[in-house]
């Protein structure tokens, strides 16, 4: 690589008021022999492959932005979608049927015993959600990567007969359920919104108050093997990524394990998504990627529970850790939950609210961006898609740290402080250092 001279320098930090500011550019010197803390860079060895980074459209989330003034709902597509001044999101994930974050329960068909799907229908999408997903295609020059996830069958197929609190999907039931992921991502075509990828069921060990569906690990490895991933390539969908898991860290690699193993169900699947809810168990991504190093790994939902948390700089700490920690796991994308929320961290349909990194008042007609947003686009605007990770060591347990080199050979690193006190260090490359810090809860992108 040519020998970079100067350094752009981005930051954010709780005690003034740089919100992913550029600050004065550092110079790269000659290194030297010197026993100062420092963060070492090394192109020369690579690592996985970055996707992109991105939210989730809800109906919530569309409802919400429908409540917003016009100038602000474009302010606040933009700030996560636009190339040039937003955040650059390129993955984005969606709901199959109704979530939590819904106004209410709703399947696309609701005819009991409708194996045909004669019924089926995504007009309720078309009201709100699929405008915003369609407005972000649009915003991201068509580059947009979209999975969806389901929360629950309709309530027919379900052993409880209802979207909520658990069951599980009737066995007589698995081919029409398969089927019906597929009409869905033709459905979503006819309407210029391609489906990138499918995770084959959204927290499959929860039984919540909200839409949730149990499988067990070896339920979730038949119904791929048997149902679902030949359903896919029956209707020409073999493209289509197939996300086993979806759900904690915690219980990550034990039920890749039992999925995986199995070479037919493996054929099928694309990847291993999880969550965060449930401690870090960083190791576990470790775990997964060492075993089924031919399997992609992604993180699929996190957010700050109990919401709205405005104002919070720990909001957004938690973000930037779970994803310093998960990228240098071998983790390709890294995926937030709920775009855009109300000032009480909903609408949701069973009063589970949460937080966003963007907040919309709808009251005031406020666009209230977090912590988490700023600490998101220290990513997100400067690893771009299919920017490899390199090396990066460090020489303190307190400077977390994380680095990419992008397809146009520019080096992203991001380095943040979570201490009380700023740190000093030299940043190092090649037989180049320069002196850098960052200040007390900050974080920093440093671009060469």
């Amino acid at each position: 690589m040519n020998k970079p001279q100067i350094i752009r320098v981005y930051s954010t930090t709780r005690d003034t008021d740089h919100r992913l500011t550029e600050l004065d550019p550092v110079k790269f010197l000659a290194a030297t022999d010197s026993t100062e803390a420092s963060l070492f860079v090394d192109t020369a060895v690579k690592y996985q492959q970055i996707i992109g980074f991105g939210g989730a459209f809800t109906e919530a989330a569309a409802v919400t932005l429908d409540t917003m003034p016009l100038a602000l709902r474009k302010q606040i597509m933009e700030a996560y979608f636009s190339q040039e001044t937003g955040n650059a999101y390129t993955v984005c994930r969606t709901h199959i049927n109704s979530c939590d974050f819904s106004k209410g329960n709703y399947a696309y068909t609701e005819v009991d015993g409708d194996v045909e799907l004669k019924h089926f229908t995504i007009a309720r999408d078309r009201h709100s959600l699929i405008p915003m997903i369609q407005e972000a295609i649009d915003l991201s020059g068509g580059k947009l990567k979209l999975f969806s996830s389901p929360w629950s069958p309709p309530a027919w197929m379900k052993t409880n007969g209802q979207m909520n609190r658990g069951g599980k999907l009737r066995t007589e039931y698995r081919q029409a359920w398969a089927n019906y992921y597929v009409r869905y991502i033709r459905e979503y075509a006819q309407v210029g919104i391609p489906i990138w990828g499918l995770t084959v069921q959204n927290e499959p060990e929860a039984t919540q108050s909200w839409d949730s569906c149990i499988y067990s690990a070896e339920e979730e490895r038949d119904f791929v093997r048997d149902f679902l991933g030949p359903a896919l390539h029956q209707a020409g969908l073999g493209h289509i990524k197939l996300i086993i898991w979806d759900h904690n860290r915690d219980r990550l690699y034990e039920r890749a394990k039992i999925v995986l193993d199995d070479p037919q169900a493996a054929h099928y699947v694309w990847g291993v998504g999880f969550h965060w809810y449930c401690g870090d168990n960083f190791d576990n991504v470790q775990l997964t990627h060492d075993a089924y190093p031919d399997k992609q790994l992604i993180f699929t939902e996190g957010c700050q529970e109990s919401g709205p948390h405005n104002g919070s700089w720990d909001t957004g700490e938690r973000y930037a850790r779970s994803m310093i920690q998960d990228l240098n796991h071998w983790t390709v994308a890294w995926v937030d939950w709920n775009l855009v929320l109300d000032e009480m961290g909903g609408p949701n349909h069973v009063g589970n609210y949460c937080s966003a990194p963007i907040i919309a008042d709808t009251q005031t007609s406020e666009v209230l961006y977090q912590s988490s947003y700023y600490y998101i686009g220290h990513f997100s605007r400067f690893i771009r898609p299919g920017a490899r990770r390199v090396a990066c060591a460090k020489s303190l347990d307190v400077l977390e740290a994380t680095a990419f080199q992008n397809v146009d050979g520019t080096i992203a690193v991001v380095a943040m402080n979570r201490s009380e006190q700023p740190i000093d260090f030299l940043l190092k490359i090649q037989g180049l250092q320069a002196p850098t810090s960052i200040p007390a809860h900050g974080i920093r992108t440093f671009l060469f």
